[in-house]
């Protein structure tokens, strides 16, 4: 019984199609390389921690319900920093051009692991302004929060900093051309097996008794003259008598 799939003729389709796949794989990928390359604006990215601690109650050390109260606020924090009450007095202090919005953007603030720290992330084309972005929103959040949420225990870990030699958080090249290696051989792969079901020409025994139900006989091999020298002298023969049929 013949399978459904005929892996080896899926194969062969693909073999005849080499070219077309390697081309089409290896010049989209090269392509996406070089448009990441000169196309796409890197991006660099600062953080700075704030602590935020809720003060035990007097006489009392901290509790387990504590420390989770403090944790939950966290996520509270979180959007305090990305409100405008934050946000405005950071843009005019840096004198940004820039929208709220896009400002709010570029910012990521997440708690780090199972702490009461926060870290905020700034991402900008520039990580010298991607670190004032970031220690400007540290400050305006450290003197904004006790009239927002009437405490006053929110301290600065570690400020944002500027590297030598910073190196991009993005694009990422490799994984960008990695990516259209993948889509691109399987589009190449598509569109062989496309061009193969438009394909109506009989390229073999099977496909006679396949599309016409008749059994193959016989068939006609191809040989090559040069590797027959009985049938070069028998070809010249014949073309030596037709050239004489022909010039009487």
């Amino acid at each position: 019984m013949k399978s459904p799939i005929d892996f080896l003729e899926i194969l062969s389709i693909l073999k005849r199609r080499i070219r077309l796949i390697v081309l089409m794989t290896f010049s989209i990928t090269a392509a996406a390389g070089l448009m990441t390359y000169y196309l796409v604006t890197p991006m660099y990215e600062a953080s700075t921690q704030i602590l935020v601690n809720q003060p035990p109650s007097e006489g009392e050390a901290f509790s387990s319900r504590e420390l989770e109260t403090s944790r939950e606020l966290i996520e509270t924090y979180n959007t305090i920093i990305t409100s405008s009450r934050i946000l405005d007095p950071t843009l005019q202090q840096l004198g940004l051009e820039q929208s709220r919005s896009e400002l709010s953007s570029q910012i990521t603030v997440r708690g780090e692991g199972e702490s009461q720290v926060l870290r905020i992330t700034v991402e900008d084309s520039n990580q010298a302004e991607a670190a004032d972005i970031a220690n400007t929103l540290a400050s305006v959040f450290q003197e904004e929060v006790p009239q927002i949420m009437n405490i006053n225990n929110v301290s600065s870990l570690a400020e944002a900093e500027v590297e030598g030699n910073p190196s991009p958080i993005s694009p990422n090249i490799g994984l960008n051309m990695g990516a259209a290696f993948i889509v691109t051989l399987g589009l190449g792969i598509g569109i062989t097996m496309f061009l193969e079901l438009l394909d109506n020409t009989i390229k073999s025994e099977a496909d006679i008794e396949n599309e016409l139900n008749i059994s193959v006989l016989g068939q006609v091999s191809t040989v090559n003259v040069e590797n027959r020298p009985d049938l070069e002298v028998l070809s010249s023969a014949e073309k030596s008598q037709g050239s004489e049929t022909y010039g009487a």
